[in-house]
């Protein structure tokens, strides 16, 4: 296998288990490098195993159906893996205060789904960076934090 196909075999298991329907936390530790950066419009940067751990710990309390997939092909170049997706979830848990733009109050059973693209970039086997754009705007629109 190319150096390509070893990191989107990486980037595939990512989004399966970290991004998936069932997360599996123990994958930060196998897949992302110790100083990790995490970053998508929504959100704060997230850095290092134990900050993306508790990112995902947090949305999934207050998303509990919480599931991404991809939706296209995973590209791949040298130390970069890009892929399309698609996902969201219910807000039926507590309050959560991870967006940019506000908060909101436990279980609102709002629900949101929204599309992205991210950019990971791979070191010798490990994600050392996922910067994703996604559409913000209509997930926030969804959840009541802005208005159309």
């Amino acid at each position: 296998m190319s150096k390509e196909d070893d990191n989107k075999a990486i980037v595939g298991r990512w989004f399966a288990d970290f991004w998936g329907k069932t997360c599996n936390l123990d994958i930060v530790d196998e897949l992302a490098a110790p100083d990790m950066l995490l970053q998508y419009s929504l959100h704060e940067p997230r850095r290092g195993r134990a900050d993306i751990k508790a990112f995902m710990t947090d949305f999934r309390e207050a998303f509990p159906d919480l599931n991404f997939w991809g939706a296209a092909d995973l590209i791949a170049e040298g130390d970069y893996v890009v892929g399309r997706w698609e996902g969201g979830g219910t807000h039926t848990g507590p309050a959560f205060n991870d967006f940019l733009i506000g908060s909101l109050p436990a279980a609102t059973g709002r629900k949101m789904r929204f599309t992205g693209t991210t950019v990971l970039r791979l070191k010798d086997g490990k994600i050392v960076e996922e910067i994703g754009l996604d559409d913000g705007v209509t997930a926030l629109r969804q959840l009541g934090l802005i208005n159309a």
